[in-house]
């Protein structure tokens, strides 16, 4: 794997070389001190992946996400110091606006493990370099038709319009409606993105509560949840142990534990086992809310590389609940997807950008039974 390492400090961008050329499946052709010339770099030597910091000179890390995946789409894997709420809430949109995963750098505490460190940056490196990437326009950001509140990255604020959403379906014309008390969706590498699309076509007056479980590092979902409050039409925010689901609101399961959905739509976490790979696990809430609220759910399993959701989705749907897919052609890594499929979890497979509208078509809401018997 060809990798172009962007930061403005000499001292990470020779840990990261160090790192990476450790493994002997990877080779550094190019290194960055600036967004500009990582843009100019990466369409000029074509790399299989980008490794890239944020808080970069001359132009920042965002808009230089924004041009590379305009130009010469690559698979970018985020790398930075994230110290507070505003950079995490830049590390989201680094996200949507095309890069495939975020890690942080190694902070004053991590000196002692290091190798560890290095082992774990090949390893999120190697499953970002395999992702397919899409060109994403610049300005623009997957799909969803609502406007990006600003964020301010290098003293810059600049707003991104969404395109319209695709005309409806045929298939999800047909769809019937049922009553849905949860929806439950799951998304891994290329999520964000996926989740926004999704999330903003959601009607502002939904009667079901939406829990979503989102494979991201520890100290980024407050931040992820923060950056869709501002797309969604319906509040967004980290599910609080405790407390119940309440309908028209979406919970995104807190990083480090499993989210776990109880009769009454109570929410409760618990400490994954130490073989769990992915944290949160999208089979736990899955299975959770097969057991809590049987067929009144829908599933919907996004992009991600691996299994995790793939059983949760068959449970649910042997349940009764109504299962959702997105397609080969529009994940980023069509693994989960596949993976549920595979095991015939899924009633309807969709384009990304006709799963929000299927989702609306499939709630039962009362004007729509008041229409059904007048």
């Amino acid at each position: 794997m060809r990798v172009v390492i962007v930061d403005d400090s000499a001292v990470q961008r020779r840990f990261a070389r160090s790192a990476l050329e450790a493994d002997g499946r990877m080779t550094v052709v190019g290194e960055a001190r600036n967004g500009r010339d990582a843009v100019a770099m990466v369409d000029r030597l074509q790399p299989e992946a980008v490794l890239m910091d944020l808080h970069l000179p001359v132009m920042n890390g965002i808009e230089a996400i924004e041009r590379i995946m305009a130009t010469r789409p690559t698979p970018i894997l985020v790398y930075s110091a994230f110290v507070d709420g505003e950079d995490r809430d830049n590390a989201a949109a680094a996200l949507a606006a095309g890069a495939v995963d975020i890690m942080s750098k190694p902070g004053p505490r991590d000196n002692g493990h290091l190798e560890e460190y290095a082992e774990a940056l090949r390893k999120r490196l190697r499953v970002a370099g395999r992702a397919k990437v899409i060109t994403h326009p610049r300005g623009r950001l997957g799909g969803a038709n609502v406007a990006l509140s600003t964020r301010r990255l290098g003293g810059e604020v600049r707003p991104v319009d969404y395109p319209p959403p695709s005309p409806q379906s045929e298939v999800v014309a047909q769809l019937r409606p049922r009553r849905v008390r949860v929806i439950g969706i799951g998304a891994s590498t290329g999520g964000p993105q996926a989740l926004a699309t999704v999330l903003a076509e959601l009607p502002g007056d939904l009667e079901a509560a939406v829990v979503v479980v989102q494979h991201m590092a520890d100290g980024f979902i407050e931040g992820l949840a923060h950056w869709l409050d501002g797309l969604c039409p319906l509040p967004v925010a980290v599910a609080s142990p405790g407390r119940r689901l309440a309908p028209g609101t979406v919970s995104i399961a807190p990083s480090g534990v499993n989210l776990v959905v109880h009769r009454e739509l109570r929410v409760t976490t618990e400490a994954p086992p130490r073989s769990q790979y992915h944290v949160p696990g999208i089979d736990v809430t899955f299975a959770s809310i097969a057991e809590a609220v049987g067929g009144d759910a829908v599933g919907v399993l996004l992009t991600g590389m691996g299994r995790d959701g793939a059983a949760g989705l068959k449970r649910m749907h042997e349940r009764g609940a109504f299962t959702i897919a997105q397609d080969e052609a529009t994940c980023a890594v069509y693994g989960m997807p596949a993976a549920a499929m595979a095991v015939g979890a899924v009633d309807l497979q969709l384009a990304l950008a006709d799963i929000g509208p299927a989702l609306r078509q499939l709630i039962l809401t009362p004007a729509r039974v008041d229409e059904g018997t007048s």
